[in-house]
């Protein structure tokens, strides 16, 4: 399995032998949905937290006689009925959201994504973004000529999520020139996940023959520890 590789001018410059393990995985949308559900789930802080009635302040007298007023018996000003009492049933910092996901799940979920990205066309390889220095400028006239050259327009034109780019290796300059763009984000290939690739239609791998072969290592399975 092979795909085209371009460089920053939108040129073909040579192919890149895609494994199958990692972008000819069968499309499993119960597996896939179940992965990203649970890192958006693990993703939460869980900041939110309100005061019970045990909590807020006030309330260690009793409003008024229990009987001869005609009024309705109340025994605290922090009861929740009461303005300023507490929150019956509101969220609480204790409550944990987090969710366990298996590796090899997790592994099949990522294989999963890209093998569907690639089927549908929005993937594009490329030798190198590796910039001088960082400028917008210059990564503006790249993903336009990527787009061009890929046959992809959405890729320039698109306002919204319009990809993800894929880094080998850490490069500060070309996520400088990249990070002024609201619609796109630059992750290195071992960050990837489920969640990002499908946030974004587009997913441009830079640095081809080495992402692809951090990606398979990622999405290989792991080796069993003998006893």
């Amino acid at each position: 399995m092979d795909a085209k590789v371009f460089s920053k001018e939108g040129k073909e410059t040579g192919k890149v032998t895609l494994p199958e393990a990692v972008f000819g995985a069968k499309w499993n949308p119960d597996l896939v949905h179940e992965v990203v559900v649970g890192m958006q789930a693990n993703a939460r802080a869980g900041t939110a937290h309100t005061k019970d009635r045990s909590e807020v302040r006030g309330g260690g007298k009793k409003p008024w006689r229990q009987k001869g007023t005609g009024r309705a018996r109340h025994g605290s000003r922090r009861s929740p009925i009461w303005t300023g009492g507490g929150v019956t049933f509101g969220p609480r910092t204790e409550k944990d959201y987090s969710v366990k996901i298996n590796k090899k799940v997790s592994k099949k979920a990522l294989a999963s994504v890209l093998s569907k990205k690639l089927a549908d066309n929005e993937i594009v390889f490329v030798d190198s973004l590796a910039m001088e220095a960082p400028k917008t400028k210059d990564a503006k006239t790249v993903v336009a000529a990527l787009a061009k050259g890929a046959d992809q327009a959405d890729l320039a034109t698109k306002r919204k999520n319009a990809a993800v780019v894929i880094l080998a290796d850490r490069n500060l300059a070309t996520e400088k020139s990249f990070r002024n763009f609201g619609n796109m984000t630059v992750v290195q290939a071992k960050d990837i996940n489920p969640v990002d690739l499908l946030t974004y239609k587009y997913v441009v791998v830079a640095d081809a023959s080495s992402s692809v072969e951090i990606l398979e290592k990622r999405v290989a399975p792991t080796a069993v520890k003998s006893k």
